[in-house]
């Protein structure tokens, strides 16, 4: 019910004044991204609240535009003095930014009911007061040299922002609360807020915002009273069905906004919209279409507008309902064990990006929501008090000895994923034995003989020889466009010769049906192989996901047959090559070893570690390269044109030391390798164009974002435009995932493994026709290749594909590429090593130096933790490297922990 953002830079200023009196969201604006956020007409209060907490007491005031204005510089609105030093950098965070949210069905309820739309503003009230507490009470600034000392609070101030709409004007009722990072320790000094410990703790946030919309006693029964009920999902149930009608008609309304974009421009050639034009486009997008529409709008004609539409979808909405039934579920039946489980579960997911350690705050954040999915109704003392004894009863390792370790650093880590990097290293120590390579001579030959008009590099002929050996244990390493896949197919061929076959799989079945498709080789996906050889996961009472192996003749529960072994062959000698194998996380690679010691085969992992990191636990590819003894680098790049630019991709791959990193910024912003804009808004639209400007040169481009959030607002803009263009016809259309409307002639992507359809998760595609019970799509790179996929999968697996997250992109080749911000190292590489032709970075900087420094920031590589040794380091660097009380109470663990002995 929450969601964390920042927002940055004194420039900004001006724009997050106007969002803030704005009663429309845009949620992609924040503090320093506000160009173009626009408000429905009459629809804009004179004043702002803000919300002064100290010391437990909340109490507020009342800020005109000005003062807010001087709010978010850090300058005290009512007195004009300064709080504490200037912010020196022009991208330092001026705000934090958490939305209060919630399922679009309260939203509806809220339309529907006034008493419901009370109801929902009091719970809403409820949430921000809590919010607001836990912040001062739970936050820090840091003081000191280096700020090595954790200064408490005495006071924070925040500004609400209320919205009842979402950018296509329909019911959203949402909150933004805006933290100033200016905050007053308890020794009475102004300083920033310790922004490393608030992005954490906004774990904590989101988990108290899904516990109160679903927990609250008053917001349950003002729901039951007007006959609605909560589901599992925590939505309300009668409701639900609505959401995506009104989803549908936001893309309507995107539609209709690009057409009177159009006609306007085409009116005043030359001319860009003012606000207050762009906000009358606005209103004529919502209202075209809709019946009786009003000539203005107003808040009273939109709220009665959006309820004739609501009784339309639903004729029986106006009917009074039975009393719905309030939970009676009672705290003292709760299996408090379970619940602890629960919680070490949803903190183990969430762990995949930091080795599979993770911190107290975050025990407490997957508490929080376990008690959410309970159908508990209590007062939120009662379930504070019950939180605290599921936390003291979660079962972790603790990794670090101190017991005043800060509750957001990750020093704990899940029995079970302890366990697994324990016993995996000492597989792969056991596997590891050495084997005979072939004669590289022999090789060559065999590569001039496939392919004449190639030469395999020293790199290429070492791999090649290595695979085609019998080392049991053989890794393959290099960076993107180093030809694996050529060193593959020669491998491939030189085991054929000696009477073996080389199997390929990969993490994902796109990528193992590219490689076995290039190389000449049988593939599958890693886990379809697993599943063959009698492997099988499900998920227990507590949510983890559980392992085993079937045994020839036990009945699959699964599928209720019979296990009869598997249908493929694999002989002594064989090789099972893992493509994208920096992918490849530690259970299935556990697996993996048991297969292949059970049939003989040898393994090759091959792929780059510096690559996105496994959907879950990392490290297998390292674990495998340490015991290696047939470990190969390759390092010549044969995809770029530009050798300076190969070069360059090298050096940006693993950057050794700070020094190392600022000389590769300081030649990728010299060599027209980065793009530097003003706000979030501007890096947006510098994607779009640049994807517009691709397809004016007849050349493929990858749009490379951090999150798929990103990616989709990206992709939107672009189907939008296309749209105002005449490119893309609106008058076809079917509802994609998450009720996104995707018309004949955009570029989606297939989110699922479709056998029978023939379609594999993250292929991109064109969409080519609509039918009443289908979509005909044809292959992004070969408009004859054609699948029909079903109108119900279409709905739940295929979103637009403009732009993509890394791991969308990762494998693919195109002429040109743009990452944008917010990427991390990985994310950073392997987009700018997309392109044959150009690689660029999109970054939020408006000076050579701020672009500098987010750079830098940008390479620093996170630790790869393939061992239980090597994730105690980094808790304890991590540990080392935070800010510490002075004398202050040591922070208490759970009760019954669980030492890491006889794990190492």
């Amino acid at each position: 019910m929450a969601r964390w953002k920042r927002g940055q830079a004194a420039q900004g200023v001006k724009q997050a004044v106007r969002y803030a009196f704005g009663g429309v969201c845009d949620a992609t604006l924040t503090a320093k991204t506000a160009d173009g956020a626009l408000a429905a007409a009459g629809y804009a209060d004179a004043v702002m609240t803000r919300y002064i907490v100290e010391n437990g007491a909340i109490r507020d005031d009342l800020l005109t535009r000005s003062q807010l204005k001087d709010w978010v510089d850090g300058v005290d609105p009512l007195t004009g003095q300064r709080k504490g030093r200037d912010l020196e950098s022009p991208v330092a965070d001026l705000v934090l930014d958490a939305t209060i949210n919630a399922p679009k069905s309260f939203s509806i309820a809220a339309m529907l009911d006034p008493e419901l739309a009370a109801a929902y503003e009091d719970l809403q009230d409820r949430l921000r007061d809590r919010i607001i507490k836990l912040w001062q009470a739970e936050l820090n600034a840091r003081r000191g040299k280096q700020g090595v000392i954790r200064e408490d609070l005495a006071r924070i101030e925040v500004v609400e922002l209320r919205h009842e709409r979402s950018r296509s004007l329909d019911p959203h009722k949402h909150r933004h609360l805006w933290l100033n990072v200016k905050v007053q320790g308890v020794d009475g000094k102004w300083s920033n807020v310790d922004t490393r410990v608030a992005l954490r703790f906004q774990n904590v946030i989101n988990a108290e915002g899904d516990l109160a919309s679903r927990t609250d006693p008053a917001w349950v029964a003002a729901l039951a009273a007007k006959g609605f009920t909560l589901n599992a999902d925590g939505e309300i149930a009668q409701l639900q069905h609505l959401v995506r009608p009104l989803s549908k008609r936001s893309a309507q309304i995107e539609a209709n906004k690009a057409s009177h974009l159009r006609t306007w421009r085409d009116e005043h050639a030359g001319q860009e919209p003012s606000p207050t034009v762009l906000t009358q486009i606005d209103q004529w997008a919502w209202a075209a279409g809709r019946p009786n529409k009003p000539s203005s709008l107003d808040e009273e004609d939109w709220a009665a507008l959006v309820r004739n539409e609501l009784f339309a979808a639903d004729p029986t909405l106006p009917h009074r309902r039975p009393l719905g039934a309030v939970p009676t579920l009672s705290i003292e039946d709760l299996d408090i064990e379970l619940l602890a489980a629960k919680a070490v579960v949803d903190a183990d997911a969430r762990s995949s990006r930091t080795g599979g350690r993770f911190s107290m705050m975050d025990v407490r954040a997957g508490t929080l929501r376990a008690l959410a999915a309970t159908g508990v109704v209590a007062d939120r003392e009662r379930l504070t008090e019950l939180a605290e004894e599921v936390v003291a009863h979660s079962h972790t390792v603790t990794l670090i000895s101190e017991s005043n370790a800060p509750q957001h650093i990750k020093h704990l880590m899940a029995v079970s994923t302890a366990t697994l990097k324990a016993t995996l290293a000492q597989k792969v120590d056991g596997f590891s034995a050495p084997g005979q390579i072939l004669d590289t001579e022999e090789v060559a030959a065999i590569g001039r003989a496939i392919e004449p008009e190639r030469t395999l590099d020293e790199g290429q002929l070492a791999g090649a020889a290595a695979i085609g050996g019998t080392s049991r244990n053989v890794v393959v390493s290099g960076p993107a466009g180093t030809g694996k896949t050529t060193m593959l197919k020669v491998a491939g061929a030189a085991l054929r010769r000696r009477g073996h076959k080389m199997i390929i799989v990969a993490p994902t079945k796109k990528a193992s049906a590219v490689a076995g498709r290039e190389t000449m080789s049988s593939s599958s996906s890693l886990h379809q192989l697993l599943h063959e050889f009698g492997w099988r996961w499900t998920s227990d009472a507590a949510g983890a996901t559980i392992w085993n192996r079937l045994s020839i003749g036990e009945t699959d529960s699964t599928s209720g047959g019979i296990y009869r072994g598997p249908r493929i062959s694999i002989y002594p000698g064989d090789r099972i090559v893992v493509d994208e194998a920096g992918m490849l996380d530690l259970e299935a690679a556990s697996a993996l070893l048991d297969v292949v010691q059970g049939t003989g085969a040898g393994v090759a992992l091959v792929g780059d570690q510096r690559q996105a990191l496994p959907i879950g636990h990392s490290g297998a590819m390292a674990l495998f390269s340490r015991r290696s003894l047939r470990l190969v680098e390759l390092t010549t790049t044969h995809r770029f044109n530009d050798p300076e630019w190969a070069d360059l991709a090298m050096r940006l791959r693993e950057p050794r030391s700070e020094d190392e990193m600022r000389g590769v910024a300081d030649d990728l912003i010299g060599t027209d390798h980065v793009v530097m804009t003003n706000s979030d808004v501007a890096a947006r639209e510098a994607m779009v164009d640049a994807w517009f400007d691709a397809m004016r040169r007849r050349e493929t481009i990858s749009l490379v974002t951090a999150t798929h959030a990103e990616a989709q607002e990206i992709s939107e803009a672009i189907q939008s435009r296309r749209i105002e263009a005449g490119i893309v016809s609106t008058e076809s259309a079917f509802s994609g995932q998450s009720g996104q409307t995707i018309f004949i002639g955009d570029v989606v992507q297939t989110r699922r493994n479709d056998s029978a359809a023939d379609v594999q998760n993250r292929q991109n595609w064109i969409v080519k026709a609509i039918g009443i019970s289908h979509v005909i799509l044809a292959a992004s790179a070969d408009s004859t290749d054609l699948r029909k996929v079903t109108l119900g999968y279409a709905g739940s697996h295929i979103h637009l594909a403009y732009a993509t997250t890394v791991y969308g992109v990762q494998g693919e080749t195109t002429d040109r590429s743009l990452v944008g911000p917010g990427v991390d190292a990985a994310g950073l590489y392997v987009g700018l090593t997309r392109g044959k032709q150009h690689n660029a970075a999109v970054l939020v900087a408006p000076t050579e130096s701020a672009a500098k420094s987010k750079l830098v920031e940008m390479l620093q590589h996170e630790t790869v933790e393939e061992t239980l040794e090597k994730s105690r380091a980094a808790a304890q660097t991590e540990f080392r490297r935070s800010a510490q009380s002075v004398g202050g109470p040591t922070i208490a663990a759970p009760d019954q922990q669980l030492t890491s002995a006889g794990l190492k």
